[in-house]
């Protein structure tokens, strides 16, 4: 059946929309399953209904769709950005980001050489994660971020204090933000021309352009919001913003979850509407998140069982990789009082990972009609993992009784009490964890 892109774009808001209006739920004794629910799951597993099940949402719909797949991806990115105010950041301590950069960098060489390891032993997986090298960076990039609101609602489910889930969400939003800039790595692989025949210069001139964009489209939306003053609807032009930042990103092949995380981090420092902004960004977020894992679903393939087998191997590396991580670092920083486990704390992922994959497939995939299928559905699936185990490996990371009393968290450790985790955990609803 040949649908409509048009009737496809209106069922997906339609979808989005309805979600907006179910009722909260109550997270009390719940189990990793419901985790996985409270994710998005029942709507990628929709998408998964709609396209490969019923061939309803098909490779000519989705390709027509990516544009709005990219202002989706750049919107979840602007997000992502509205967290990172200066005056709060720079309270954070060089500690802090040490360890959060030292568990990114980690777990990314870790999984990326896994997942090496994997295609060369299985080749059915070596020739679907394509292109090979962009693939597993992406792997990697990916397994280095974590999901701050995520790991805030698998905190709260678990039954840990607000101030040890402040702490915990913001290791993890730092360490998100390492890895979305790892990210960088593979996106600007892609028909990347070395300046000099350095490659190296080829990615720098890839990120001050990418970085560039997004200075460019902060500007805009600020010069807008001065000219119209009290009488703009910040609404309307934050989405005008965020179409052009997204536009920007998928025509010059950049990345729209970075050009638009760029620019509304300039926007939160620079605009005395940044309030506004968030809120904005927070209210349209379940109709985005909505869309993004309809797609995500309809774009899932299995063209090997061998995948179904790397993905808990792959989850295993990625959990002791932060493990290590935290404990050794720690150690090597001479940092007391925090339990030995608690890189196990930012396990959870959510929708900044399985939008960090669907950038992938758009720039790899010619708008989601060629290659990337493979790896969003290893990402998805790996997403799945970590929410299945985030609630006993977060119970094992505070199961010393000092945990509860200590620092709560490395990357927290030289953080003020008054400073940055309810300023980065931001304003998202917490059953759309990021």
């Amino acid at each position: 059946m040949n649908l409509s892109p048009v009737l496809a774009l209106a069922g997906l808001a339609a979808i989005g929309l309805l979600v907006t209006r179910l009722p909260p739920v109550p997270w009390r004794h719940v189990t990793s399953l419901d985790l996985v629910f409270a994710s998005g799951g029942p709507l990628v597993l929709l998408g998964l209904v709609l396209g490969p099940g019923i061939d309803l949402i098909n490779r000519p719909v989705l390709g027509a769709l990516a544009p709005v797949a990219a202002l989706a991806i750049g919107w979840i990115g602007a997000a992502f950005g509205a967290r990172f105010q200066w005056r709060y950041v720079r309270r954070i301590g060089r500690v802090t980001w040490l360890l959060a950069g030292l568990s990114a960098v980690t777990t990314f060489a870790v999984v990326t050489l896994g997942a090496w390891l994997l295609g060369r032993v299985v080749p059915a997986l070596a020739s679907e994660w394509t292109p090979r090298l962009p693939a597993l960076l992406t792997l990697g990039a990916v397994a280095a971020a974590s999901g701050p609101e995520a790991v805030a609602l698998v905190a709260r489910a678990v039954g840990i204090r607000n101030s040890v889930a402040r702490a915990f969400s913001l290791a993890a939003a730092l360490e998100t933000a390492c890895g979305a800039l790892v990210l960088t790595l593979p996106l600007a692989l892609h028909r990347a021309q070395p300046l000099g025949g350095h490659a190296v210069l080829g990615w720098l001139a890839w990120l001050i352009l990418a970085v560039g964009s997004g200075a460019l489209v902060g500007t805009v939306f600020l010069g807008l919001t001065r000219q119209l003053a009290e009488r703009g609807n910040v609404g309307f032009v934050l989405l005008a913003t965020l179409l052009f930042g997204a536009g920007v990103g998928y025509a010059t092949e950049l990345s729209p979850f970075l050009v638009c995380a760029f620019a509304v981090a300039l926007i939160v420092n620079a605009s005395p509407r940044r309030h506004a902004v968030r809120r904005v960004l927070a209210d349209w977020e379940p109709l985005i998140y909505a869309i993004v894992l309809v797609i995500v679903g309809a774009l899932l393939t299995l063209p090997t069982a061998w995948i179904l087998v790397a993905v808990p191997l792959l989850a295993a590396v990625r959990a002791a990789a932060k493990w290590a991580a935290s404990r050794y670092g720690s150690l090597a920083l001479r940092l007391g009082g925090s339990p030995p486990n608690v890189g196990l704390g930012t396990v959870a992922q959510g929708g900044v990972a399985i939008a960090m994959g669907l950038n992938f497939v758009i720039v790899y995939g010619d708008g989601g009609t060629g290659s990337g299928g493979a790896l969003l559905t290893t990402i998805v699936l790996g997403v799945a993992a970590a929410q299945l185990a985030a609630p006993p490996l977060m119970t094992l990371a505070l199961r010393t009784p000092a945990a509860s009393r200590a620092a709560p968290a490395p990357a927290a450790a030289s953080l003020t009490p008054a400073a940055a985790p309810a300023e980065l955990s931001a304003n998202a609803p917490a059953d759309w964890p990021r």
